[in-house]
Order: C-alpha cells, then structure tokens, then sequence
C-alpha cells in the first residue's frame, strides 16, 4: 500500500528557514509613534515608507480612518515595512555600532576613573610621608634629653622688722 502524495515527506520540500522573516524595526517604537504623531505618518517614516507618510501628512491620516487603520495593524502584528516584512519584535535590536560607541565611551570613563584613582593614592601616600614625618619629630623632640638648668635660689623675702 502506497501512501497519496499529500502524506510525503521529502526533504527538499522543506522550507530553508524555520522562522518567518520578520523586520529588524522595533514594533514598539513604531506603536508609539503611529499614536503620538500617526496623523502626520511619523511611523510611517520609520518604516521607511516616506511616499505613504506624506500622503498620511496631506489628508492628516485619512481623516484618522487610516490612522486608525494603522494602529490595529500594529498592535496585530502585521504591519509592515518598506521591504515588506512584518513588525513582530517589541524590543529594539542594537547595532554592532552603538555596542562599539557604548564600550568606547565606558573604555574612555573607566581611564579616567583610574587616573582620578592614582592621583588620590598619591597624595593619601604624600598626606602618610608627612603624618609619618611630624610623628618622628615630636618623638625625636620628646626623646631629646634637657640641659639641667641652675636651680633657683629661694626667693627672699625681706623679713619685717
């Protein structure tokens, strides 16, 4: 018994990525921009769509019909960007720059910290040279026998006649 076409599995059949191809734009972003200024196409800007944000910008989204329109498409998932994929992903990918921007500058601030570091630790080290130095004195000063002086003769009070 043979099984119909339908129950085939044949490897070459199988799709080359198991995941749907979805935009690298933050859907998030795009959300929040569609509600703070969708009537003038600011998401639709981001999207790389600027021919559709300028006519959302003359008829002020349709008259809020296509603004709307928009808004359900987001918050479903299936809108779209210029190259045709959906906005699926809420958060905001980072890019190899901004990595390299970001570790630069935390490279560049922790230089400085430890510069401002060693420059504490040299004077708390000149602060302890002169602590240690006073403290040799005054004990050098304590230590230092006196030269006995000549005692005082008593004072003599003239005796009342």
């Amino acid at each position: 018994m043979t099984l119909p076409e339908a129950y085939r599995h044949d490897e070459d059949e199988l799709p080359a990525s198991p995941e749907p191809q979805v935009s690298k734009r933050s859907r998030a972003v795009a959300l929040g921009l569609c509600v703070v200024g969708g009537v003038f196409g600011l998401h639709r800007f981001y999207v790389d769509k600027p021919k559709t944000a300028i006519a959302m910008i003359l008829t002020l989204g349709g008259l809020g019909m296509w603004w709307l329109y928009d808004v359900v498409l987001l918050l479903a998932g299936e809108f779209r960007d210029s190259a045709d994929l959906p906005l699926r992903q809420w958060g905001v990918e980072e890019t190899p720059w901004s990595r390299r921007e970001l570790t630069g500058r935390a490279e560049q601030r922790m230089n400085e910290m430890e510069e401002q570091f060693d420059a504490l630790r040299q004077q708390f080290n000149d602060l302890a040279e002169r602590v240690d130095f006073a403290e040799r004195m005054l004990a050098q000063h304590r230590e230092t026998p006196r030269a006995p002086s000549s005692p005082s003769p008593p004072s003599q009070l003239p005796r009342g006649s």
